[in-house]
Formats: structure tokens, C-alpha cells, sequence
């Protein structure tokens, strides 16, 4: 297969964390890359240093996400280049801390915009790009706080929670067709996420539970390779999970709410 038709792999988010260590686990796997992010010289850097090490396609767009239009054009760009897109990472997405009625609005509503509106419609998007591989994955990044209600981080959560029952239910619908679509909801990871939500006072307690962006991002396309339809990664995360399901929600919520104390 000649450079010109290797199928690639769009990454939101493709910056730094956990979607940067994805873009290096891809392409470590062959496949060329499209680097989305907002800044021009991260994106820069990474694509040079891909394309020295792993001899790969790693064309990049720095672009806001969360503005209205962006994912259109995103996708007339891929439609410009004639880049056959067989891989979808949806990654991109911040959260906001603080009580909801104390917090910008307009923080919220972009937070709302990235994390939600993003996928869905970048996904609309370019499932009829992706139909057109022989096998074609989707991977939508979500997070432990898609399994309950957090108070301080209750706007994030709720959009976490939305990213996990829309690739349930697009999974589902795509199926019978070359699409997969995976789940992957890890729980703190080392990526600078409690500093940008304005967690600085959980950054040194979150040192000891937090997973590494590497071991994150083999995990998450591994599952997604897999085919596995909904993955949480970490033993500690998987018994939280678990214990959301049979312990009573006010008791959980509680128990958030003192962890994430203003």
C-alpha cells in the first residue's frame, strides 16, 4: 500500500495527554496520522518527531474545536487532501470545577460544546469517510464520571455521561456495518486536566491514583482494536464503577461532593 492510500487516523486533542500518547500508539501500529489541536507549534513538533521516528504521514490542523463550524471544517479538509480516515479518536474535552451557579457560563456552554457536540458531530461527519474502509473504528474518550453525578463537576460529568451513551447506542446502530465504535473511560491520569479545571488543590492527592497518558493510551487502542465495546482501565476505577451501580446514588454523590470540596 503506497503512502498516498494508507488509511489515517484523526485524533482530537492530539497535543498532549492522552491524545498525544495515542498518536504515538498508532503510529507505532503504521497507520499515518491527522493531528487536531489548537496549537500550531505543539501540533508542529509532534508531527515532525512521529514522522522522523515511525516514517509516517502526520499532517496537522490547529483549529478551536469548540467554535461553531469547526468540525465541518475539519472535514473538508480530509475532503481537500483525499485522506482515507479508517480511525476516529474523539479526545478533545476540558472540564470546569467550581459550583455550577458560581461558574462562567460561558465556560460551561464551551465545555458543553467540546465535549458533546464535537463528537457528535465530527462522528456525523465522517462515517461516511470511514464507510469506506474495509475496517474502520471509532474511539470516544469518556471518563469514570460518566457513571455518576458529581457536584462542583456536574456539567462534566453529565457530558461524559452523554459520550458514554452515545457510542452505547451508535455502536449499536453500526454493528452490521465495517464501523466499530469503543467506549473508553478512564478515571485521573497524568495530564494536566485538575490544573486546567482548577483542581489545584486534588493535583498532589491525585499524584498517587493517577495512570500514566502511555499506559492510558495502549490500553484505550488495544480495546479499540479489540472491538470492546465499553472499557474502564484500572482496577481501582473498575471496583468505583461498580460500586456506583449497587450503592445508593445520594451516598455516592456525597461522597464526590467531599472529595471535590470547594
Amino acid at each position: 500500500m503506497s503512502e498516498k492510500t494508507k488509511p489515517y487516523a484523526l485524533i482530537t486533542g492530539a497535543s498532549k495527554g492522552i491524545g498525544k500518547s495515542i498518536a504515538y500508539q498508532l503510529a507505532e501500529n503504521g497507520y499515518s496520522l491527522l493531528l487536531i489541536a489548537r496549537s500550531d507549534e505543539e501540533l508542529k513538533a509532534l508531527s515532525d518527531d512521529l514522522q522522523v521516528k515511525y516514517g509516517i504521514n502526520a499532517p496537522f490542523l490547529s483549529i478551536d474545536l469548540s467554535i461553531s463550524g469547526a468540525p465541518t471544517k475539519v472535514t473538508d479538509w480530509i475532503k481537500t487532501n483525499n485522506y482515507p480516515v479508517a480511525i476516529l479518536v474523539n479526545n478533545a474535552g476540558y472540564g470546569v470545577w467550581g459550583d455550577f451557579s458560581q461558574s462562567s457560563l460561558t465556560d460551561q456552554l464551551g465545555m458543553m460544546q467540546l465535549n458533546m457536540n464535537v463528537v457528535v458531530e465530527l462522528s456525523h461527519l465522517l462515517v461516511p469517510i470511514l464507510l469506506q474502509e474495509k475496517q474502520a473504528y471509532i474511539l470516544n474518550i469518556s471518563s469514570t464520571a460518566a457513571y455518576q453525578a458529581v457536584p462542583t463537576l456536574a456539567v462534566y460529568s453529565a457530558t461524559k455521561a452523554f459520550v458514554l451513551s452515545f457510542t452505547r447506542a451508535l455502536r449499536f446502530e453500526l454493528a452490521k456495518s465495517s464501523i466499530s465504535v469503543t467506549c473508553f473511560s478512564p478515571g485521573p491520569v497524568n495530564t494536566g486536566f485538575a490544573s486546567r479545571a482548577g483542581l489545584d488543590a486534588l493535583s498532589k492527592m491525585a499524584e498517587k491514583f493517577n495512570m500514566q497518558p502511555d499506559e492510558v493510551a495502549k490500553m484505550a487502542v488495544k480495546a479499540m482494536f479489540s472491538k470492546k465495546s465499553e472499557v474502564i482501565p484500572g482496577f481501582t476505577n473498575i471496583i468505583s464503577v461498580y460500586a456506583n451501580r449497587i450503592l445508593p446514588k445520594a451516598l455516592i454523590e456525597k461522597t464526590a461532593a467531599g472529595i471535590y470540596k470547594i
